[in-house]
């Protein structure tokens, strides 16, 4: 959602809360409120649509962690007698992982590539280097940077873990290697279209 839907979606949930119960006017601003939802719901649907047949036209191997998204996205609130923390914090990251999609992709990936998607435990993949196999808390220095503790690899988070899940996949690639001026890069096996 953008910033301007946001904004426009905050307006009309106060202007919901002021409508009198019944009334005309609480009917059309319930329609509106339901109509932007609609419209980000469509916008997510066709995103995922979109990369799913990307993906799955281009690899031969999709490797995707196996995160259990329902119990990513439970509620921090807590009980009576053992209130939750960071209730907020939560709250806002439920709403990050809900918006992206995640689970949707995986499954349209599974619906399009069934035999190529292979789903790995993601338990310790930000944590293990991708050269020398040491796992620790430690080497994840920050959100995004990845620094090993026993040979001194630095890399991206991100790259590093999306290797550790290539290689549990059993498809073990540097893509896009090759030199920073150019030269031949290591790639994805790309699909061949034959005329006939």
């Amino acid at each position: 959602m953008s910033e301007t839907e946001a904004r426009r979606l905050l307006r009309l949930q106060r202007k919901l809360a002021r409508a009198q119960r019944g009334s005309n006017r609480r009917a059309k601003v319930k329609h509106a409120i339901a109509r932007l939802k609609a419209r980000e719901c469509d916008r997510r649907k066709d995103w995922v649509e979109k990369i799913s047949t990307v993906l799955a036209r281009r690899f031969d191997v999709i490797g995707v962690e196996d995160l259990k998204i329902k119990n990513m996205t439970c509620t921090a609130h807590g009980t009576l007698q053992t209130p939750g923390r960071n209730v907020a914090q939560k709250r806002g990251l439920n709403r990050g992982i809900l918006t992206s999609a995640w689970g949707a992709l995986a499954e349209r990936l599974g619906q399009k590539a069934p035999d190529r998607v292979v789903k790995v435990n993601p338990r310790y993949t930000s944590q293990t280097c991708s050269v020398c196999g040491h796992c620790a808390p430690d080497n994840r220095e920050s959100q995004a940077v990845f620094r090993c503790r026993a040979c001194g690899h630095q890399a991206d988070a991100d790259v590093n873990a999306a290797r550790n899940i290539a290689y549990a996949a059993g498809h073990a690639v540097s893509a896009r290697g090759g030199l920073p001026l150019g030269g031949p890069a290591n790639r994805e096996p790309q699909p061949v279209l034959l005329r006939v």
